[in-house]
């Protein structure tokens, strides 16, 4: 994986992750992690992946895995160092509870909780799954960053519609992969890259104009049917509006071989 260096309002970044570790469990974020409307607020992938691997570093004496990660958004998350923490909130022999928090200098700005399964073999099983989306080989045509919009996060991923764009109104089906590691020095898990793409299911599907209207999501929740394999993970992504000033946006993830999760985002939708 090949680092980048986009460009922000003061000149190049020099960092080649979307965090930098500081010790003790405090991670500096790089001008990478910066969303799309401002230099100094993340957009959300960033951290929720770094609170995805906070809680895949929580031990565990038998084979399991993370089945649901929901993430609460208590506030902007700064471009700023971060502390990250999380733990067993209830033990158990098959189903078992994790939590975990994001805290700047502030105060806590995420949190996270998890439930994580014991794994078994249901190979023979499968069933539900929606169809694959257009395979890797043919990722599509590579978007480019609207205008107006910030690099950061946008610049630091890779981007290729199968079908609509960041800045065309509705539905989208595009694959991402990063462009640079979630942590320094480290390659990141499937589940640290779903977790990386799975909020921008939002803002690709959005079917209202930024510039006239707020659709801000509250909080992401995942349900993971297995871990993705491979750079890229992909995402079926659509919003719907209701009258009352709420909105859902809903996403199938994939990996090369299918799906492997599906994603929903609680939005407050509002006029500028």
């Amino acid at each position: 994986m090949e680092p980048i260096t986009p460009m922000t309002p003061d000149g190049p970044a020099d960092q080649s992750a979307f965090f930098e570790p500081r010790g003790d469990d405090w991670f500096a974020a790089t001008p990478h992690t910066a969303g799309p409307w401002s230099v100094g607020h993340q957009h959300l992938g960033p951290p929720s992946a770094l609170l995805a691997r906070a809680l895949e570093h929580c031990p565990a004496d038998r084979e399991m895995q993370l089945s649901r990660i929901t993430i609460e958004i208590l506030g902007p998350v700064p471009v700023a160092p971060l502390h990250v923490r999380a733990q067993i909130a209830r033990p158990g022999k098959s189903v078992e509870q994790l939590t975990a928090s994001l805290e700047s200098e502030r105060g806590v700005v995420a949190t996270a909780s998890a439930w994580r399964m014991l794994s078994g073999d249901t190979t023979a099983q499968l069933a539900g799954a929606v169809e694959p989306l257009t395979p890797s080989a043919e990722f599509g045509q590579q978007l480019p960053r609207p205008a107006g919009w910030l690099g950061g996060y946008l610049d630091a991923m890779e981007w290729r519609s199968i079908d609509g764009a960041l800045d065309v109104p509705g539905p989208a089906k595009i694959w991402l992969r990063q462009r640079v590691p979630l942590v320094t020095g480290e390659q990141p898990s499937g589940l640290q890259r779903l977790l990386a793409v799975a909020d921008s299911g939002n803002g690709a599907s959005s079917r209202l104009k930024p510039t006239e209207w707020y659709f801000i999501n509250t909080e992401l929740t995942v349900h993971i049917q297995r871990e993705p394999t491979g750079e890229w993970i992909g995402l079926d992504a659509n919003t719907i509006i209701g009258p009352n000033g709420v909105g859902t946006a809903v996403s199938v993830l994939h990996d090369h071989h299918g799906q492997v999760a599906n994603g929903a985002q609680s939005l407050l939708i509002r006029p500028r």
